[in-house]
């Protein structure tokens, strides 16, 4: 199992790589189009928003569900910068290193979601949290062309 946890280990480094070329393009748009909502994109509808929303999944998923740790989930309005948004995810970063180790281990990790208890293996946890921030990214430089900007390339492979 040891491979397991370098393995994940490696690819969440990556994500960070990708997350950080982001958050570089973020600061390069203005602090109204950062936070300017478009109900067309979901969560928020804001590059702001849709980034809090990734963060707070990460917190919901691996902090709170699998890691037991209490959770006070950021609010989009309590962050106004990318730099309170990378703050944010230095934090995200924290507990994802933690809970990396448990992925070696490799033992059901038991959560509960409305009301409904169920259980999934820690690399399915991974997995969804990475995929879904991916999925997110996507739809922050989608608004950040409609907002005028030229999106960057934020794939693992530029």
């Amino acid at each position: 199992m040891e491979s397991s946890f370098n393995f994940c280990k490696q690819q969440y480094e990556l994500v960070r790589e990708s997350r950080a070329v982001l958050f570089n393009y973020c600061k390069t748009i203005s602090e109204k189009h950062f936070i300017a909502e478009n109900n067309f994109f979901g969560r928020g509808g804001s590059i702001r928003n849709l980034l809090v929303h990734i963060a707070n999944t990460y917190e919901f998923w691996i902090a709170q569900q699998s890691l037991n740790h209490e959770v006070i989930f950021s609010t989009y309005d309590s962050k106004k910068t990318v730099t309170d948004i990378v703050e944010l995810f230095d934090i995200v970063d924290i507990f994802m290193n933690e809970f990396i180790s448990l992925i070696a281990e490799n033992k059901l990790i038991e959560y509960k979601v409305n009301a409904i208890t169920n259980t999934a293996a820690p690399f399915r946890l991974f997995s969804h949290v990475i995929t879904h921030e991916f999925h997110h990214k996507g739809q922050i430089l989608s608004l950040s062309r409609h907002l005028g900007y030229l999106p960057v390339d934020t794939d693992i492979m530029r």
